[in-house]
């Protein structure tokens, strides 16, 4: 296994320099100055994050990891667990709603098992199976601390694979049964966010389910105490495969400076456990959307990003982030395509 603590400090900062030269040239296009409000300040960014003054974000690449959750069976989610592998065969074949978005903007796409509880024999699905979901953890830790930093280690691979295949920017996705009730402990555990506030109604509970999940969420925390200021504890105790395994991704992109387009609740609840690690991987993030549950918001302020689009969605698995894409290819073309004032021969003011 790789030395973590080595590859997180040798995570780099934004290039302000490359930021200031796109600045310059969006200035001079045939446009009032700032005229195109949020896609030329999305344009700097893209800039500093990937040291390119005229930043080229084709293709997309989508990764979904998928894994299962003990707690699955506290009642915590309207569906059983058994709908985890049957929707990573669903996607395997092309019919999930990230398929769909994905092939709409010309993604690269995989689906990753680090710990689907029946092990998904599908073509197409890539093997970096940790253990068959995590422990139940109102009764036990979710994994081990070796098993934790594995998950780290599995996300960082694929994140490298599918940008080595030519991905220009990440969105990472997710499926698996009661993996919002983990990310709520996980955020309740790294910000000290009452469940109460953050705690939303996941694949549709009722009033009663809802109350039980936020007790749920409220014993897990009492349990286990995890350090706020230790990330890996966090994970370790109360996480997920999956959530670890979309932490390390954000980790591998932010270290070949490739900017992350975050999805919703799930998603960002894995950023901040990234950027906890690393607080320079912040510098690579850029907000999707705001879904309906009321924990994004939530870890959205945190993290101080502020979405694209906001859509009511709530389903995951990078639809929110595919869907926003668009503005982003936007904000490059923009930079890359536009005339200056100087090359089109017009006045400027």
């Amino acid at each position: 296994m790789m030395n973590l603590q080595d590859f997180l400090s040798a995570i780099e900062s934004r290039n302000q320099d490359t930021a200031e030269q796109t600045k310059l040239h969006i200035d001079q296009l045939t446009k009032p100055l700032g005229s195109l409000g949020r896609l030329e300040s999305l344009a700097v960014e893209l800039a500093a994050m990937t040291g390119e003054s005229f930043p080229v974000i084709t293709p997309p690449g989508v990764i979904v990891f998928a894994a299962d959750h003990g707690v699955a069976v506290e009642g915590v989610s309207a569906y059983p667990q058994e709908v985890t592998v049957q929707m990573v065969a669903n996607m395997a074949n092309g019919g999930a709603g990230i398929n769909v978005f994905a092939r709409q903007i010309g993604a690269l796409q995989r689906i990753v098992d680090v710990g689907v509880a029946t092990e998904a024999n599908v073509p197409g699905v890539i093997q970096r199976r940790i253990k068959a979901g995590t422990g139940n953890i109102l009764r036990e830790p979710a994994m081990s601390r070796e098993e934790a930093e594995r998950t780290i280690q599995a996300g960082i691979e694929s994140a490298h694979d599918i940008i080595e295949e030519g991905a220009k920017v990440l969105i990472i996705g997710e499926v698996g049964i009661a993996n919002t009730t983990a990310s709520s402990a996980i955020l309740s555990a790294l910000t000290g966010a009452d469940p109460d506030e953050i705690v939303g109604r996941g694949t549709g509970l009722d009033d009663a389910g809802w109350a039980r999940k936020k007790q749920v969420v409220r014993e897990v925390i009492a349990l286990h105490r995890p350090a706020s200021s230790q990330p890996l504890d966090v994970l370790t105790k109360v996480g997920g495969l999956e959530i670890g395994a979309m932490a390390g991704a954000i980790l591998g992109a932010a270290s070949k400076r490739v900017p992350v387009l975050l999805d919703g609740f799930i998603a960002t609840v894995a950023a901040l456990l990234a950027v906890r690690l690393c607080p320079n991987v912040a510098d690579y993030l850029i907000a999707g959307h705001r879904s309906q549950e009321p924990g994004h918001a939530y870890v959205l302020n945190v993290l101080g990003k502020e979405p694209l689009l906001d859509l009511h969605l709530r389903l995951g698995e990078g639809t929110g982030a595919a869907l926003a894409y668009p503005v982003l290819e936007a904000a490059s073309r923009m930079v890359n395509e536009m005339a200056t004032f100087a090359s089109a021969g017009v006045s400027e003011k």
